[in-house]
């Protein structure tokens, strides 16, 4: 059980900007949610160090990189065995097709969400990670026709309305309305 780190308002609501856009600058940010620029390097730096914020990275449109079909895949194992379970997270892990996996319960036992270029790129990666291996029973795939919503931000909870100042922008975007 993981215990969840002691976040306040000012953390929250620097999340919060953070997750809508990671290169506003901290001297934004500080002006937003009322603190210096290095009182906000220092508060991001400590929810880095505890893993609150995971990493820094750039949201890529896969259409637009050459893989424009998103695939979900069901897979059932044959047997759950830890050991086995635990080779197979590592090899979809290992897998750069394969952009999230999942260890489910219910019918499945792994959920994935694979990107290819061309469904035939997505058979060859069928037989490499499920014709081929011993323990997979079975898989189902389904095939996004549209994508409606993707996004990586997470709620965090409610910040301190009284903190914050209204209507502050950046880029565009009100990032305290």
């Amino acid at each position: 059980m993981s215990i969840l780190p002691d976040l306040d308002a000012f953390d929250r609501a620097i999340l919060a900007i953070l997750q809508k856009d990671n290169s506003t600058p901290q001297r934004i940010i500080g002006e937003t949610v009322n603190l210096s620029a290095p009182a906000v390097q220092r508060r991001i730096k400590h929810m880095e160090e505890m893993g609150v914020i995971r990493a820094n990275v750039a949201l890529v449109d896969p259409a637009k990189v050459g893989h424009p079909i998103t695939i979900f895949v069901e897979v059932e194992v044959e047997s759950e065995r830890a050991e086995l379970i635990d080779a197979a997270k590592r090899g979809f892990a290992a897998v750069p097709e394969v952009q999230q996996c999942y260890y489910v319960t219910g019918e499945a036992d792994f959920i994935l969400v694979v990107t290819v270029a061309t469904m035939a790129d997505y058979e060859a990666l069928t037989r490499r990670l499920f014709f081929e291996n011993n323990n997979v029973r079975r898989f189902r795939t389904f095939v996004a026709m549209d994508r409606v919503k993707v996004g990586l931000e997470v709620p965090v909870g409610r910040t301190s309305l009284n903190m914050i100042p209204r209507g502050i922008s950046y880029r565009g975007m009100i990032l305290c309305a």
